[in-house]
């Protein structure tokens, strides 16, 4: 298997957000990634809205021509939001209130139900769905 390099733009987001304006610009950011040889880009729509913003989904979508991954908790929010803008791939990730990045990863025995049903939905509207098991990355806890 070939390695494959997808890069976060997250904290692009974060200075956008922090500066209260329009810049950085997130579709810039995922433009010169994939200028630069990226794979794909990913980004982490939080229930908080944080940084990445519902809009910057929606461009990026339109603009990314590699791969796109979007990280989501499995809400039935985040679920509407994946299966309207048709990434190519949604990644479950944990969320806990007040948390200042995603700490740990997904225990998917004890969520087993909010997984299974969220899993369900993205595959009947998602082109992929990232469940990698084996890859710690993909923040699954064990």
């Amino acid at each position: 298997m070939t390695a494959k390099l997808n890069v976060n733009i997250d904290h692009v987001a974060t200075i956008r957000e922090a500066r209260k304006t329009i810049e950085p610009s997130i579709v810039t950011a995922a433009v010169i990634c994939e200028q630069a040889g990226a794979d794909g880009i990913t980004v982490h729509l939080r229930g908080d809205r944080r940084h990445i913003q519902d809009r910057d989904i929606e461009l990026l979508r339109d603009v990314v021509t590699t791969y796109l991954n979007v990280e989501m908790a499995a809400t039935d929010e985040m679920i509407a939001i994946a299966t309207r803008t048709r990434p190519d791939a949604v990644s479950l990730v944990p969320e806990k209130p007040g948390e200042v990045t995603t700490e740990g990863g997904l225990d998917v025995i004890k969520n087993f139900e909010t997984v299974k049903n969220a899993a369900e939905s993205l595959c009947r509207s998602v082109h992929r769905l990232n469940q990698a098991l084996a890859d710690p990355r993909s923040f699954l806890h064990p």
